[in-house]
């Protein structure tokens, strides 16, 4: 017998048993994904009633830690899981919705995919370029959506989903609630509210303008910061982008060591909490992490909310020799290379 007839006899012995050990465990592996997949689905809904909101804009990640968080269902990668299987991400919607917990995926998918609760009443608010944080808190709380003690404990102690990583600070959320008009439901609450206008910044901070930070050398958080200087400092559109180029080319700027402080007076305005017509000489010495005068480079963290105009310049800055700039009796910026110019500025 040659070897290999004895070769394709042994063949033909071999590949049934291999073929029925890749049966079996292809079986016993559906057979788990199965068990795990329908436990999941079907829940055992306890009946206990939660209700949650879901920030407009949220991605499918986000609703599933959300729901996750509040008891609906247990395996968040479950959830994934069966969403994009019956396409039943597209129709959720965002908005306020009770649920109940380890609910069924299906009555999950029912309610999210209907208008969130409506108690009939909404309220219109804007928010304008430049304005605090306790400013947006103030307008928020005089129309009525939010208590200002519990806005300010849920930006301090909630988790909310966002691309920037934020350095902890006093006012965290500072420059990052997006300037807009928006329309909330009058129970919307505090962290939807807070959610919605990070999201807001978010899609305005697009690919285009990381990318172009990086460029820079700069965190997004340094251009937020410079945004909201320069919001705070310009006139309109006719000086941002050179306001933002004086700013720039003292960040720049190795020597004289004196050009190295920003000396935005924007910064001592934020510290005071007023926005005085006239910076003292005393509001200039006050030890302060924001206070432009005392420490070089950028404040810690924004002063303000920039809108995406402020955002541009400070991403985009005219190209200019600049490195000073003052009112004139006009109201006018009037910009200068050197400091004999600007003494000259009337």
């Amino acid at each position: 017998m040659s070897k290999r007839l004895t070769f394709k006899r042994r063949n033909r012995k071999i590949l049934p048993k291999f073929i029925s050990l890749i049966l079996v465990l292809i079986l016993g592996f559906g057979t788990v994904l199965f068990m795990f997949y329908n436990q999941n689905y079907q829940g055992r809904d306890n009946g206990e009633r939660v209700t949650l909101t879901i920030p407009e804009g949220a991605s499918l990640a986000t609703i599933s830690r959300i729901l996750k968080e509040n008891g609906v269902i247990r395996s968040e990668r479950a959830f994934l899981f069966a969403a994009k299987l019956e396409k039943a991400y597209q129709n959720m919607k965002s908005g306020t919705h009770t649920l109940t917990k380890d609910m069924p995926y299906d009555k999950i998918f029912e309610v999210l995919s209907n208008s969130a609760q409506d108690n009939g009443e909404t309220v219109k608010v804007t928010i304008p370029e430049g304005f605090e944080l306790r400013q947006i808190a103030d307008r928020l709380e005089e129309k009525g959506l939010i208590n200002k003690e519990v806005f300010y404990d849920v930006m301090e102690n909630e988790e909310f989903d966002f691309f920037v990583d934020i350095p902890r600070r006093e006012n965290r959320f500072e420059g990052y609630l997006f300037p807009e008009t928006y329309i909330f439901k009058k129970d919307a609450g505090e962290k939807y509210i807070i959610q919605t206008m990070l999201s807001q910044f978010e899609k305005v901070f697009n690919e285009e303008y990381r990318k172009r930070a990086q460029e820079l050398g700069m965190t997004v958080d340094q251009v937020v910061t410079l945004a909201s200087i320069i919001e705070r400092e310009a006139l309109g559109d006719e000086d941002r982008d050179l306001i933002s180029s004086v700013f720039h080319n003292r960040l720049k700027v190795k020597s004289p060591e004196y050009l190295q402080y920003l000396q935005s007076c924007a910064t001592i305005q934020y510290i005071l909490k007023e926005r005085k017509p006239v910076i003292s000489v005393a509001d200039t010495i006050i030890d302060s992490p924001y206070n432009t005068y005392m420490y070089k480079g950028l404040p810690i963290g924004p002063i303000s909310s920039p809108g995406e105009k402020a955002i541009r310049a400070a991403l985009y800055p005219a190209q200019s020799d600049y490195y000073f700039f003052k009112l004139n009796q006009d109201n006018k910026h009037v910009f200068s290379k050197t400091y004999q110019e600007h003494q000259r500025v009337k």
